[in-house]
């Protein structure tokens, strides 16, 4: 039983290290994927396609999830959108939007397109 004890104190406390790792190297970026570390899934960043780099490939638990991390929602439009659902199609992947500001709004269209296509939204706050 104490074994066991610590060998999860162990793996919580190299999780934690490659959170902080990650979050020092890629700052915003790395944070969302301490997330990803700490439930449990493999990371992978600017993972390449032929319509440009997926923020995050995210792959464990039986599933593979693109993540492209927007920071700003001035920057969020159709054509973005419809390009990384091309992304996603490629790397055969559930794609995941992620709002990374204070006051995260997408516009009507934006939001629709992303229902359809089966898009997930997430939002952090600051």
């Amino acid at each position: 039983m104490q074994i066991y004890f610590w060998r999860n104190i162990m793996t919580s406390a190299k999780i934690r290290y490659i959170q902080n790792i990650y979050e020092k190297k890629y700052g915003r970026l790395g944070r969302i994927a301490g997330r990803y570390v700490g439930a449990g899934y493999g990371v992978e960043f600017n993972h390449p396609t032929r319509y440009g780099p997926v923020s995050l490939l995210v792959r464990g638990r039986g599933s593979i999830m693109a993540i492209e991390v927007v920071e700003n929602n001035d920057k969020v439009d159709i054509e973005k959108i419809k390009v990384f659902i091309e992304k996603a199609k490629l790397l055969k992947a559930k794609p995941v939007l992620i709002l990374y500001s204070t006051g995260s709004k997408l516009s009507d269209d934006v939001r629709k397109l992303c229902m359809d296509n089966g898009v997930k939204i997430r939002r952090i706050k600051l």
